[in-house]
């Protein structure tokens, strides 16, 4: 069954209305018909519903049955990613949504070599990014829907990380500290912070370890920002989350 997904306002007492973009894909695209069935997902809760109707702008459901869903790993990973050119952004949060990341902030360092100056022009590309994040998890059966927020300074992602735990960031001038058997979890959040293209500058680094954040190395090999953050939040979700359980 197809999955989408619905806020609270949409659901009614034994019916889920599907309104926005959803209606065209389910008409259009997918060409479902009344007593077709879908799957709804909305704050954790998968509702499995009939189609009753089908209009221009909205989609009548019936709910059948409703369970809790179990495709969310027990650990709540934060990927702070340092914005990246091209379509680099792009695969970054349609693979780490594919993963298991709940929540995204790019964000702007000093080697990042795309500055976003424009206020119209970041909320565009924030707008773009949700939109792959939700059909990365549609494809990947989430149970929720991660959230890609503003754009930060690195100053502003510094006040937001001030107080918390769980701060990894991988580092390629870093050699001993691996994740395996060296981090030690304080909570289910972790908040993972990778470098852009041309990594991190070294105040940087200085500014992270003040906040208590663990300097960790990924191997011996280095990664392109495209695929560090993917494989960083593969080694924590396997060592501390639900991969490769049996």
């Amino acid at each position: 069954m197809h999955r989408f997904f619905a806020n609270k306002d949409q659901l009614m007492e034994n019916e889920i209305l599907i309104t926005g973009k959803d209606v065209k894909h389910i008409k259009d695209v997918l060409r479902l018909n009344p007593k077709d069935k879908i799957e709804v997902a909305i704050e954790g809760y998968i509702y499995i519903c009939e189609i009753i109707s089908l209009k221009k702008d909205k989609i009548l459901t019936g709910i059948i049955e409703k369970y809790k869903g179990s495709n969310e790993s027990p650990i709540h990973i934060v990927l702070y990613q340092g914005l990246a050119k091209g379509n680099k952004m792009d695969t970054i949060i349609q693979k780490c949504t594919e993963i298991g990341v709940k929540d995204f902030y790019p964000v702007a360092l000093k080697r990042s070599v795309v500055k976003v100056n424009d206020i119209k022009r970041e909320q565009n590309k924030v707008e773009r990014w949700n939109t792959i994040a939700e059909e990365a998890a549609k494809q990947s059966k989430r149970d929720i829907l991660p959230k890609v927020n503003k754009i930060l300074s690195f100053p502003e992602m510094i006040e937001v990380l001030k107080g918390e735990k769980n701060i990894v960031v991988p580092y390629e001038e870093e050699k001993n500290n691996f994740i395996k058997g060296n981090l030690k979890l304080d909570g289910n959040k972790i908040h993972l912070i990778i470098g852009p293209e041309g990594g991190f500058e070294a105040e940087e680094i200085e500014a992270l370890k003040a906040i208590g954040a663990n300097i960790v190395t990924l191997g011996p090999r280095i990664l392109r920002t495209e695929t560090a953050g993917a494989v960083a939040a593969t080694i924590l979700l396997y060592e501390f989350g639900d991969l490769g359980v049996i």
